[in-house]
């Protein structure tokens, strides 16, 4: 008779490469611009000074995640994966942003509109170079 290990082995190694692959696929991708102050009033927060993180990493939801509003107060893990602008993005760097307001109303026009996301000149600048008009990003909520 043959023994049961070594298909408990390849049912093992089978698992462990499903779980690696469902884990790297929990991330979206998303474009992202970025917009200038005036910030508020915002749509989730009005004039609401407690509203931005001390970070200053904040950000409007685009249509795609902004849920009929519930988007605000989400937070997102997010980083840059490509940009129009050649080597733009900063490897290696994620940062968590807040959402406090909605794309499609903003005070100030944004880089580019009808982009998943619309970042805060800091965040924008904390995973890509600032010049960049938009980005391609990996974003998760946390």
């Amino acid at each position: 008779m043959s023994s049961p290990l070594p298909l408990l082995v390849q049912w093992f190694s089978f698992f462990l490469i499903f779980c690696q692959i469902f884990h790297a696929s929990r991330a979206d991708l998303g474009t992202a611009s970025q917009y200038s102050p005036p910030y508020t009033p915002s749509a989730c927060f009005g004039s609401e000074s407690t509203q931005f993180p001390s970070s200053n990493f904040f950000a409007a939801a685009g249509e795609g995640i902004w849920d009929d509003g519930a988007a605000c107060g989400r937070q997102y893990l997010i980083s840059c994966i490509s940009s129009v602008l050649p080597k733009a993005c900063k490897p290696g760097e994620t940062i968590q942003i807040k959402i406090v307001d909605r794309a499609q109303t903003l005070t100030s026009t944004p880089t580019k509109r009808g982009t998943t996301m619309v970042l805060s000149n800091a965040a924008l600048a904390a995973i890509a170079d600032s010049n960049a008009p938009s980005l391609n990003i990996d974003f998760r909520q946390v």
